[in-house]
């Protein structure tokens, strides 16, 4: 039986300028999708310039169309064009690169997301040398990151003398707080004012936990023969009515990594109910790479295996956002365990080096646009090898924007550059070769995206060109 249901039929709405790029990637998304589709190339040079007053004006929609696809920019006034339109309208990306995302590229996210069950404590490394005030703030921005509990960090061979002062003034703050030390002075010291764990326990201590009425966590005497004693300590504790969690010891790279893992797993199969946590910092702080990835891939371990706690720190350059990392981490491992997905198309704020996705501009998108631009008014776009720098009758190629500035103020056409245009001109250029070294997504007059530490930036060739607009 036939059916007599037919194809969803999609009217894009967009600028003279990005027609060849919409109607390219347009062509390839409606193969794939199974969809009819018709372009509405409207007079204006810049789709972010339309207003929804000039769009009603100018947008004709076919008879056919289930669905209008508006410019990104234009989400500000999206209520205003519905409630003038019968027919759905939505605002697909700013960029249309980004189109694909509206297809099916990225994933569902439920209202689920951002749940965790995983304790991030974070350690102040050598609290003693700090001053109150310091301490104070150090642990502030922490807990500000996403840290659940702040692990005070001892000397060994030194005693914290002010241990009390420091403990009393952050539990004061309502902050969670451990004490990282086998001084049992500074350990029951500490728990009498306020903290509430101890990292860490074993033979040599184990007797004095008996008297501080908090948590502990166990560690092997030795992580070479790490069961024997950990199962003595583990007795022990348990018949004196100690509450513990377990940590088997995480080893760096090239002194027992994968070693220490199957610990974890062992320990785990051995006390399938028993709280563990895991000290992340050794791989993080001990590897010459980016955190983001480290963290994200323990912390994974860590929800699979549930071990409910991770010890971090942020000592090392490269780990200087190790809490927030293991914030958003612990968030997306969370969802795909619970879920049985890969951790993929969820969490752009993680992909911090590179982006979730590049598509640069093609060669013929390009070269259509050299050919349409009738203004004076430069575009720097990237494709796979170079910079472009595109005004009317000019096409400059390049990978030093040095150079490619010295050639356009060669040309007649550079006496519409003034200092301040030069700057611009020389600062997005540099932006653009940074993306192009990376890989990175470059629009002009946008942001590079770096993840969560992406800093927004002012639109400053679009808020010059604003009072142009009648004139599109």
């Amino acid at each position: 039986m036939s059916s007599d249901k037919q194809p969803e039929s999609i009217h894009f709405v967009t600028g003279k300028l990005a027609e060849p790029a919409l109607r390219e990637i347009v062509a390839s998304i409606a193969i794939k999708q199974g969809f009819e589709y018709t372009i509405d190339v409207l007079p204006i040079t810049v789709a972010a310039l339309m207003t929804p007053q000039w769009l009603l004006k100018h947008m004709r929609i076919p008879e056919q169309a289930t669905r209008v696809v508006l410019p990104g920019y234009l989400q500000t006034g999206i209520d205003e064009i519905r409630s003038a339109v019968s027919t759905p309208i939505e605002c697909g990306p700013k960029d249309v690169r980004d189109l694909p995302i509206l297809f099916g590229r990225k994933r569902f996210k439920g209202d689920d997301y951002g749940q965790h069950s995983i304790e991030i404590i974070a350690e102040i490394n050598y609290a003693p040398r700090l001053s109150l005030e310091a301490l104070i703030a150090q642990a502030r921005q922490l807990v500000s990151d996403g840290a659940d509990r702040i692990d005070l960090g001892c000397e060994p061979g030194f005693r914290w003398s002010q241990v009390t002062d420091a403990v009393k003034a952050l539990k004061d703050l309502g902050i969670a707080l451990s004490i990282d030390t086998f001084d049992t002075w500074e350990a029951s010291t500490a728990v009498a004012a306020g903290a509430t764990l101890v990292l860490s326990v074993n033979k040599t201590n184990r007797h004095a936990a008996m008297e501080w009425g908090c948590e502990v966590v166990v560690v092997p005497d030795e992580t070479s023969e790490f069961e024997p004693g950990l199962l003595e300590t583990v007795e022990f504790l348990a018949k004196s009515n100690v509450p513990f969690r377990l940590d088997p010891i995480l080893e760096p790279i090239g002194c027992g990594f994968a070693v220490s893992l199957g610990r974890y797993l062992k320990t785990r199969a051995m006390f399938p109910e028993a709280a563990m946590m895991m000290g992340i910092g050794n791989l993080t702080e001990l590897t010459d790479c980016d955190s983001a990835g480290l963290n994200t891939m323990l912390l994974g371990f860590c929800e699979e295996q549930q071990i409910g706690s991770v010890l971090t720190t942020q000592v090392i350059s490269w780990a200087q956002s190790s809490v927030k990392e293991c914030d958003l981490a612990r968030r997306l491992v969370n969802y795909a365990v619970r879920h049985k997905i890969p951790p993929k198309h969820f969490e752009e704020r993680l992909v911090m080096l590179r982006d979730p996705s590049r598509a640069n501009f093609s060669a013929d998108s390009i070269e259509s646009l050299v050919s349409n631009i009738k203004d004076n008014n430069y575009r720097i776009l990237i494709d796979d090898q170079q910079l472009h720098l595109i005004s009317a009758g000019v096409h400059i190629r390049g990978t030093d924007p040095f150079d490619m500035m010295e050639e356009l103020m060669g040309l007649p056409e550079s006496r519409n550059v003034d200092q301040s245009h030069a700057f611009y001109l020389g600062f997005e250029l540099a932006k653009a070769l940074t993306a192009l070294t990376l890989g990175k997504r470059y629009e002009q007059d946008e942001s590079l995206r770096w993840g969560m530490h992406t800093r927004e930036e002012r639109h400053h060739r679009l808020a010059r060109k604003s009072n142009s607009r009648k004139k599109e």
